[in-house]
């Protein structure tokens, strides 16, 4: 069970990166305090995991034949990907760092699943298209309704803030249930666990990240890309939700950092072309593309490295 560490470090760091998509609207609002989300978004995380994590699980697990030192390095390869972009504060795909690295491994066994492929990346271009239009249908239906309440400012504030508590807990819930195949669905396909075992493991480390590590990305995607206000941090916040949720039933992971910029795009369009940030957008979409391909250069250079053998000079 110690080479499940791998997956462990690819959780946390998931949940480091990924978890600021989720409650990063809510927290660069002031509506939510960090520790609040960040309690709420692990908790809801692991039940997604473990209720509704086997179909991702499924699908990943099919994309290539592992070993399990194969496993592992494809794990390493993609938490080492993702880590380096989490310090630099960038939301990266954490489905396009796994892949990446699964595409690695297929690459050495001369075996990959094209159609299982073709299927993710197609869903992979489709998510932030996804979010930007899902928030613009409901930036509007939501503002019809809400605009008809006639409500003092301190009512307003607290039904906002309950909405983001809301829309943040579903939006933990699907990331669990879409994302811990990122994490454990190698070890799946090695034959190492169950896929019940694989969503608990997955999700609890999900969950760890989410607790230690999960702050230097929060202000990239909140403050640092559109200033959000509070309706339009529901909005977001909802929308990536449904996005991923989508997805989720489809049965193929997902990068919930695309549909949360995808849908942060959308109020930029609705508030206006100027308050988008276009420095930090060419940033993250650098990051989006180099993910991958660093990921897989990881994981090759890991297994090569992993058969050099030491003959001492005698």
């Amino acid at each position: 069970m110690v080479s499940l560490l791998g997956g462990v470090f690819l959780g946390w760091s998931l949940g480091a990166n990924d978890a600021s998509n989720i409650i990063g609207t809510a927290v660069s609002s002031r509506m939510v305090k960090f520790w609040h989300a960040a309690f709420l978004a692990a908790l809801f995380c692991v039940l997604g995991a473990v209720i509704s994590g086997q179909a991702g699980i499924e699908t990943l697990q099919g994309l290539t034949s592992l070993n399990v030192n194969q496993a592992v390095i494809s794990s390493v390869a993609a938490a080492v990907t993702v880590t380096m972009m989490t310090i630099l504060g960038l939301p990266v795909s954490t489905s396009q760092a796994v892949v990446g690295a699964i595409i690695g491994m297929g690459i050495l066994n001369s075996q990959l699943n094209a159609p299982g492929l073709g299927k993710v990346v197609i869903c992979w271009l489709g998510t932030p298209v996804g979010g930007l239009v899902i928030t613009l249908f409901l930036y509007r239906v939501l503002a019809f309704f809400y605009n008809k309440l006639s409500i003092s400012l301190f009512d307003s504030d607290r039904l906002l803030r309950v909405a983001l508590i809301l829309s943040s807990s579903y939006g933990a819930y699907v990331l669990g249930a879409n994302n811990v195949a990122n994490v454990t669905a190698v070890f799946v396909g090695a034959g190492m666990i169950t896929v019940s075992t694989a969503a608990l493991v997955g999700g609890a480390s999900i969950a760890l990240g989410i607790l230690t590590f999960s702050r230097p990305v929060v202000k990239t995607v909140g403050s640092k890309l559109v200033n959000l206000d509070p309706f339009s941090a529901v909005v977001v916040s909802l929308s990536l939700a449904i996005t991923i949720h989508i997805y989720t039933m489809i049965g193929v992971p997902v990068s919930s950092s695309q549909a949360v910029v995808g849908s942060v795009l959308g109020i930029g369009i609705i508030k206006g072309a100027n308050t988008v940030k276009l420095e930090t957008l060419k940033r993250i979409f650098l990051a989006w593309l180099f993910t991958p391909v660093m990921a897989c250069s990881i994981a090759l250079a890991l297994s090569f490295i992993s058969r050099l053998s030491y003959t001492p000079v005698s």
